[in-house]
C-alpha cells in the first residue's frame, strides 16, 4: 500500500518535471542588466529604437507562428553593433540569424509555432570607443509570398501530319 503512494508520488513528480520543460526552454538566459520586453507579432510594421549600453539594454521575445511571412531589419550607424536572433524552442545557444555575418535584414517565411529573442548588443572584442550605439529594429509582416505561376504550354507548332487519334481500347 505505501509502496503505490510513493510510485504515484514519483510518477505525478516526474510528469511535472516533463512538463516544466517546454516553458524553460521559452525563458531566455539574459545577462547582468538585461531588461525583456515581451513584443506581440505586430499586424502593421513595428519600428524599436534602442542603445546599445553594455549591461543595461533590452532585449525583445517575439512570439511567431507557422505560415507567417516576416521581415526583420537592423539598422546602426555604429560598426560594433550588431542584432542577433535566437530560437527559444532549440536546446542550443546558437543564434540562427547575425547581422555581423548574415546582413542586416532576415526574411522567412516561419515553419512552426516557436519564440524569437532579438538581442541587439555592442561587440565586447572590437577595439571600441563609447559604451553603446543607437540601433533601430524594423519587424514587418509580409504577405504570403506568391506561388509562381506555372508558364503557359507551349503552342505546339503547325505540322503536316495531323495527329493519330487516340486509340481505343
Amino acid at each position: 500500500m505505501k509502496e503505490d503512494a510513493s510510485v504515484r508520488t514519483l510518477i505525478a513528480a516526474a510528469a511535472l518535471f516533463f512538463l516544466t520543460i517546454p516553458a524553460l526552454a521559452q525563458t531566455p538566459q539574459l545577462d547582468p542588466g538585461e531588461k525583456l520586453e515581451k513584443l506581440q507579432f505586430p499586424a502593421v510594421t513595428m519600428q524599436l529604437k534602442g542603445w546599445t549600453k553594455f549591461g543595461n539594454g533590452h532585449v525583445y521575445t517575439l512570439p511567431v507562428r507557422a505560415g507567417q511571412h516576416v521581415k526583420i531589419g537592423f539598422a546602426t550607424k555604429s560598426k560594433f553593433a550588431f542584432l542577433a536572433i535566437f530560437d527559444l524552442s532549440k536546446p542550443d545557444d546558437e543564434a540562427f540569424f547575425g547581422t555581423d555575418e548574415d546582413g542586416m535584414s532576415f526574411e522567412t517565411t516561419v515553419k512552426e509555432n516557436t519564440t524569437w529573442l532579438l538581442r541587439p548588443y555592442y561587440s565586447k572584442v572590437s577595439p571600441r570607443r563609447g559604451l553603446g550605439a543607437p540601433f533601430s529594429i524594423l519587424i514587418e509582416p509580409l504577405a504570403a509570398a506568391p506561388k509562381q505561376p506555372q508558364p503557359p504550354a507551349e503552342p505546339q507548332p503547325p505540322s503536316l501530319f495531323p495527329k493519330a487519334p487516340a486509340k481505343q481500347q
